[in-house]
């Protein structure tokens, strides 16, 4: 383990050196690279250099306390040994779950397709609610929110919306997201009172760039069409509505939110382009998914992950167990305590692997 961690010192230490040379400056996608490859290792070098100074403090202590103190400065020493060691244990904790293999698509950008499902109207109502916690949880993390196609009700729900989060860390955070949202409420189309359960759906798909994922041309087939609903006199008259179909898989993405034909299908292939690499990528890992389950999974979307239940203000994570009676408070987009408990449940879950070898 510390064999690997002086290698990343030593190429913290290159990168450093590399990010001040003129040729690389001048080479953005280069400069960009090594950026994101620096940044990746400043945790781990910093906790691995402290965690050395601890080492040096504690055998400094030791060594103190072995030569003659009068008693204020031996219970001194004393006390400070205490705490260097609490501090070793907590960093090699901390190490550990640094070392953990890493998402490699943590830090994309996602696709998130939030869709009502069983219970009609009100589905669809709390479709709406989810899209507006994910937005403002996006907006406190300093991400970009951007709609990319929505199918709305006539009561202001959501049959489906589909929007892209832009931003550092996005898939990170919001990965655990997928499956099925149960929500317990009165709802406002109820006139009894009564309190009803419904579910919506939300899947979390890292954003697949060109360049891990070309499509030919001729795996697509592209339908042209008139756009139907609201947005003018242009629906009519002009033919901008794009559907893609990727022959090989059968997924197919309709857009008709744009104008124009080219944002259509600008935005329908990436989608099309997100959707192909998610179906890819989970076939390809299917075998590895059915050994790494862990209790917080993100991969089975059927899976009833959470229920929000109104009259008690009650929020429940199934996967891990965890009650919160803040629901107020996380549908404002306040969902660090749910994110982070989630993360350290799968950090957990790993560390047991570890430790048991199977990772």
């Amino acid at each position: 383990m510390y064999d690997q961690l002086d290698a990343f010192i030593i190429r913290y230490e290159e990168l450093s050196e590399l990010l001040s040379d003129p040729e690389v400056l001048s080479d953005t996608k280069r400069f960009l690279e090594l950026t994101k490859e620096e940044a990746g290792l400043r945790e781990k070098v910093a906790t691995f250099k402290r965690y050395k100074e601890v080492e040096g403090e504690i055998a400094d202590t030791e060594e103190l306390l072995s030569e003659k103190l009068d008693d204020d400065m031996a219970a001194m020493a004393k006390e400070e040994l205490t705490d260097l060691k609490k501090e070793k244990t907590e960093l090699e904790e901390r190490i550990k779950v640094l070392l953990l293999p890493t998402d490699p698509n943590d830090d994309k950008n996602i696709i998130m397709e939030i869709r009502g499902a069983a219970g009609g109207d009100e589905a669809a109502l709390f479709a709406g609610t989810l899209f507006t916690m994910y937005s403002k949880y996006a907006e406190s993390q300093g991400w970009r929110v951007e709609v990319m196609d929505a199918n709305i009700t006539g009561i202001g729900g959501y049959k489906e919306i589909i929007l892209m989060i832009s931003g550092q860390g996005a898939f990170s955070k919001l990965k655990y997201e997928s499956g099925a949202h149960r929500v317990q409420r009165v709802p406002e189309t109820e006139s009894q009172g009564r309190v009803h359960t419904s579910t919506a759906t939300v899947v979390v798909m890292p954003e697949a760039e060109e360049v891990e994922l070309n499509i030919e041309d001729k795996d697509i087939r592209t339908d042209i069409y008139h756009a139907s609903g609201a947005g003018g006199q242009h629906v009519n008259k002009t033919a901008s509505a794009v559907r893609l179909t990727h022959l090989p898989t059968g997924i197919a993405v309709a857009m008709q939110d744009e104008r124009s034909q080219i944002k259509n299908r600008e935005k329908a292939m990436k989608i099309l382009r997100t959707r192909v690499y998610d179906k890819i990528s989970s076939e390809a890992q299917s075998e590895y998914d059915a050994t790494r389950k862990s209790a917080v999974g993100t991969g089975d979307r059927s899976e009833r992950i959470r229920t929000y239940n109104f009259p008690q203000n009650r929020v429940t994570d199934h996967r891990i167990g965890l009650t919160l009676q803040k629901l107020d408070t996380i549908l404002s987009g306040k969902l660090d305590e749910v994110i982070d408990a989630l993360i350290m449940a799968d950090q957990t879950q790993k560390l047991e692997s570890l430790n048991n070898g199977s990772i």
